[in-house]
């Protein structure tokens, strides 16, 4: 089945900043415990799976690592926005799970288990700071760093990336998903585009 979903993400973790995942360091806050506990929450401004319309939709990608990525044994999980149809979370949780191939079909070979689907009020406000909210789960606020000349600070080219190029930054706030608690450190943002569709974006490994 061909997929696309593309749009703008804003991340965060338990991890110290700068968070060592995107280059497969090993994970660590700022106690020095190892392993990260974090969330993605992801608006899609335009995606189909099939004849599936998924533009609009909001939905948040849950994960713990307990190493470096490439170790394996991550814990992820999925919310849709309680205002997308059936058939669009349907759609999603397929392509989150790696069921559909592409970027996150070569992700979840690094899959220890997959803590399921759920629903609840998902949104991404990117209108000055970037918040983003589920419902009785997350609340995160980002705080982009900034290099000499005021720009934001960012990373290229990363082993594990939710994108080619994003910005680096903090995060306030707390997430309790799947178990999953973490207060947040370490934050990212950027556009993103995910396809298994040839031509049509990225189709290389990405960070959960």
């Amino acid at each position: 089945m061909g997929w696309t979903i593309s749009g703008n993400y804003v991340a965060g973790c338990s991890c110290a900043v700068l968070c060592g995942c995107p280059y497969d360091g090993p994970p660590m806050d700022k106690q020095g415990n190892i392993g990260c506990l974090g969330s993605a929450v992801f608006h899609v401004a335009e995606g189909h799976l099939d004849d599936v319309d998924l533009a609009g939709v909001d939905f948040a990608f849950y994960n713990e690592f307990p190493s470096n990525l490439s170790s394996g044994g991550w814990k992820v999980g999925l919310i849709v926005d309680s205002g997308a149809g059936d058939e669009q979370a349907q759609a999603l949780e397929r392509i989150l799970s790696g069921r559909e191939g592409g970027p996150f079909g070569a992700l979840s070979e690094f899959y220890g288990e997959y803590l399921g689907m759920e629903r609840a009020a998902v949104s991404v406000q990117e209108d000055g700071k970037p918040v983003v909210k589920v419902e009785g789960h997350t609340e995160l606020s980002y705080e982009p760093l900034k290099g000499p000349d005021g720009t934001p600070t960012t990373v290229r080219n990363a082993m594990f990336g939710f994108a080619p190029e994003f910005g680096v930054g903090t995060t306030t706030g707390t997430s309790d998903a799947f178990g999953l608690r973490y207060e947040a450190s370490y934050g990212e943002s950027a556009h993103y585009v995910f396809s298994n569709e040839e031509g049509e974006g990225a189709a290389t490994k990405g960070r959960a």
